[in-house]
């Protein structure tokens, strides 16, 4: 089990062997996919974690995450708790919600649509500063029966303040009663005349025979070291064995995982020889390259593309390791096995490392403080008022002692009204 900071989910690997375990139990018309979808955003926000209290906002890019991005939503709550930004709305959420055009912040959000659902726990993550799991069933705006699942995930600017959220969220639209029966019985009959497909079980460097003394001899099925003249496809069809000995491994071991990476990393070199080759390839499994990321490609078409996206990602990582390093072909998984702390580590210092070659991020509120500095003073005509023909206004000393209008918030905030009150108390 995964826990962090009082929140207690379980991992994919929790959902293959401890099925029992979970900390929120699943409503018996929600499948297990719900549940990982939720296991798969905690899972990612917990690998930004690092060594940090809370995960930073400059490394989550919700449109890039191809898994659970289309279900999220990211709160900005940088100018308010009372009525946070909406700075992304996941295609998915948008359409089960029938959003039309912008949607700018939370008192924006349709009543009786999902997204109100899912925002109506986020000051939850203000008092816990952690992330929050919740599960419950509705009547939508549509007068549809949905039962939604969700988590909420807390990120900061500066390290230290909760100024975004970031909330991912999936749903079951329950059939009628009538549907439902004729549905069962379609599916008891599917059964009866269908052969029972065997499990397909992900590798996990960490299951539950992660501790194991792995130095025993690991059969594997009479692979063979290819030359570095080998047709690609030869390469590929080996780095795929090794996948399939590791899955099947009776242990999952890491010596079993490490090898599969290892090779996975050697057709990624040998790919770099026959371009035409691995463009084909990528083409035939509908794979695209991406820019800033491209042995992601390598990892799914080794691995597969609908593999869980964590593990590719770490994968991925690790690859981009061992080419940064300039490693040769058949060394990766030596080196793996004896990296201290194993792949986990090897992936946590990585991106720790990619992490502090950053710029440092300007303080936002020295850039803002400076700016007000520097302003020009305002003409009084030019500033607004509300009904009441009030302002917020931003005022500087000058060198004769005078004041001078520097800045105003526009009309209509909430952080306005709360300036007035605050004034007034």
């Amino acid at each position: 089990m995964d826990t962090l900071q009082g929140y207690d989910i379980v991992s994919d690997q929790d959902d293959l062997d401890h099925a029992g375990d979970a900390a929120i139990e699943t409503p018996a018309t929600v499948g297990t996919d719900e549940r990982r979808m939720q296991v798969r955003a905690y899972n990612y926000w917990a690998s930004l974690l690092g060594d940090r209290t809370l995960p930073s906002i400059e490394d989550l890019s919700p449109g890039e995450l191809e898994d659970f991005g289309p279900n999220s939503v990211l709160l900005d709550f940088s100018a308010g708790i009372e009525n946070p930004a909406i700075v992304y709305l996941g295609t998915g959420l948008r359409r089960e919600c029938a959003i039309e055009g912008r949607i700018e912040h939370i008192s924006d959000v349709p009543p009786r649509s999902l997204l109100s659902r899912l925002t109506d726990h986020y000051l939850q993550i203000i008092a816990n500063a952690a992330p929050i799991g919740f599960e419950a069933g509705f009547v939508n705006q549509r007068g549809a029966d949905i039962l939604y699942r969700g988590i909420l995930m807390p990120f900061s600017s500066d390290g230290e303040t909760i100024d975004f959220v970031f909330g991912v969220i999936s749903w079951k639209e329950l059939a009628s009663n009538d549907v439902s029966e004729e549905i069962g019985r379609e599916v008891d009959a599917a059964l009866r005349s269908s052969a029972i497909a065997g499990e397909v079980t992900p590798i996990w460097a960490d299951g539950p025979a992660a501790d194991e003394d792995d130095a025993g001899t690991l059969d594997l099925g009479g692979m063979e070291t290819l030359g570095e003249d080998a047709p690609l496809a030869d390469w590929l069809a080996l780095a795929r064995d090794g996948v399939e000995q590791a899955r099947t491994s009776e242990a999952r071991s890491h010596n079993a995982l490490y090898r599969a990476i290892g090779l996975a990393y050697d057709f990624a070199l040998a790919s770099e020889g026959a371009p035409g080759d691995y463009a084909e390839m990528l083409s035939d499994a509908g794979i695209k390259v991406q820019a800033r990321s491209p042995l992601t490609a390598v990892v799914k078409l080794v691995f597969g593309a609908t593999y869980d996206k964590t593990r590719l990602t770490e994968y991925t990582t690790a690859l981009e390791h061992a080419k940064a390093a300039g490693m040769k072909m058949g060394t990766f998984a030596d080196y793996l096995g004896r990296y201290e702390g194993g792949l986990k580590a090897l992936v946590r210092d990585a991106r720790t490392q990619r992490r502090s070659s950053l710029p440092a991020r300007p303080d936002r509120r020295e850039a803002a403080r400076s700016a007000m500095k520097a302003a020009a003073p305002l003409d009084l005509g030019t500033i607004t008022t509300d009904q009441d023909g009030l302002a917020v206004v931003v005022a500087r000393r000058e060198a004769d002692g005078s004041l001078a209008i520097v800045g105003a918030l526009p009309g209509g905030l909430d952080l306005g009204q709360r300036v007035i009150m605050a004034a007034a108390a």
